[in-house]
């Protein structure tokens, strides 16, 4: 399937008007006894699910599956959203959304194929939930938990800056 590049012609003026937001993709990965995988980023002070930005004409389901082959070397399904966090602006940077996805659980074979590119992430450790918020900066532990919350009961979780909304 061919993407679309939405940059190869000038945007509509209109559609040029439009408020613009940036947007990110993780996927909430677990193991058989229900920890968390959590992923040490070389670039970042705290520790963070797999996912990433999504790039320009990508879906963000394309985007967190790429994201998962490329930091943890493994190409799997990613399941349905979990939650989606609207993250306010902040000095620097514009609005944004961010989608976590059910990763699923990892076989035995699964955890031991996992490579991670030693440019982009340190190491990864799969996590109790209750530890997660001490690893995680504060709004994507709140994503967490509310993620975990929502696959268990079957929902989605809307959120803004990690706390349950609307």
């Amino acid at each position: 399937m061919t993407m679309h590049d939405p940059t190869a012609v000038p945007l509509d003026p209109y559609a040029a008007s439009l408020a613009r937001k940036w947007m990110a993709a993780g996927a909430l990965i677990r193991d058989a006894v229900g920890a968390v995988l959590l992923v040490d980023p070389t670039y970042k002070p705290q520790w963070e699910v797999p996912g990433g930005s999504v790039d320009a004409g990508e879906s963000p389901l394309a985007a967190c599956r790429r994201e998962v082959v490329e930091e943890l070397g493994l190409d799997r399904p990613v399941g349905r959203v979990l939650a989606v966090d609207w993250i306010p602006s902040r000095p620097g940077w514009p609005d944004g959304l961010i989608l976590l996805y059910d990763g699923g659980v990892l076989t035995a074979a699964e955890i031991a194929a996992i490579r991670l590119p030693a440019d982009e992430l340190a190491a990864w450790a799969f996590v109790d939930p209750d530890e997660v918020p001490g690893r995680v900066p504060a709004p994507l532990g709140r994503q967490i938990a509310a993620g975990l919350r929502a696959e268990a009961d079957g929902t989605v979780a809307y959120l803004e800056d990690g706390y349950l909304a609307g």
